[in-house]
């Protein structure tokens, strides 16, 4: 009989949706599994803003540890939460479909204010990338804080005076709590690989790697790989203002990235695109191409 695979994530209800759809995926080729639920420092502290604590690896750093000491087989991340660069022994294993990419605002009563260029809103977001676009687009907005799992920030938008929270689609919709009154906003980028689900291994770890093999999806894991590639050639974080997004239509990639000042003030913007077997360094080529064209400058003030 085969051994049961472990398989380590974090205990948020959008968390455990996605181990359990690999435990799903796995059953489907007849691998037993059971699930391991572990702790990351970003839920254990939801008050102190993202990008005043180092957020590199926050939400993946317990499940490292735990796939290295073989308490876990494999670690399931929301793979936009996982640092550009992986911890010493562990490699990505598999990167599954891709689900809804766009970020959307979810609002009170209405979203009339958006078209108002008089009223001044309060807009809810504990990402950098989020209010940076946010208040390129609406300057004279107020941009609040909000941390906590996603049942957490639907229930402080209910309790605050805020106008609206912005959320990633994708989150909201695995778990069937996109609210009647959101909006998808399609002017946003997104941050690379969002929307993706990412399983990790021990490198060693052979039989591991040919089990996670059929739930590997070839053409998420190539948008993801060049929008990634893209975030880790400008050195950045999930504290940074950088969004990539890269899609293929008829064997040709696109790809869209860009880096804002943490204001909004400043943003510098590229479009690449490509056929698909050749497209390898085209995050690398963007990030460079961005950089030249004042991205550098950006990235020094953010530093």
């Amino acid at each position: 009989m085969n051994k049961s695979i472990r398989i380590g994530t974090r205990d948020s209800r959008l968390a455990l949706w996605q181990a359990t759809l690999v435990q799903q995926l796995l059953e489907k080729y007849h691998h037993p599994s059971e699930i391991v639920k572990i702790k990351s420092e970003g839920d254990l502290n939801v008050k102190t803003p993202l990008y005043e604590m180092g957020v590199q690896g926050i939400f993946t750093r317990n499940l490292d540890a735990a796939l290295l000491g073989n308490k876990i087989d494999v670690a399931v991340h929301s793979m936009k939460d996982v640092p550009v660069i992986p911890a010493k022994g562990i490699i990505q294993a598999a990167v599954l479909k891709r689900g809804a990419v766009r970020d959307l605002l979810a609002f009170k009563a209405s979203a009339d204010f958006l078209d108002d260029t008089q009223y001044i809103a309060t807009i809810a977001t504990g990402s950098t990338r989020r209010k940076a676009q946010w208040l390129h687009r609406y300057p004279t907005h107020h941009i609040v804080d909000l941390r906590g799992n996603v049942n957490t920030r639907l229930r402080k938008l209910q309790e605050n005076n805020w106008d609206g929270a912005i959320f990633a689609a994708a989150g909201l919709e695995r778990i069937n709590l996109r609210p009647e009154s959101s909006v998808e906003l399609e002017w946003m980028l997104p941050a690379p690989a969002q929307g993706a689900i990412m399983v990790a291994c021990r490198k060693e770890d052979t039989f591991i790697k040919e089990v996670c093999q059929p739930l590997n999806d070839a053409e998420t894991a190539l948008c993801t790989q060049v929008e990634r590639d893209f975030l880790r050639t400008l050195s950045g974080g999930c504290s940074t203002p950088i969004s990539g997004y890269a899609c293929i239509k008829s064997g040709i990639l696109y790809f869209e990235g860009s880096i804002l000042s943490i204001d909004g003030k400043e943003k510098v913007e590229i479009k690449k695109q490509g056929r698909i077997d050749v497209v390898h360094q085209t995050g690398k080529e963007a990030a460079e191409d961005i950089l030249k064209a004042g991205g550098k400058e950006i990235l020094e003030k953010l530093q």
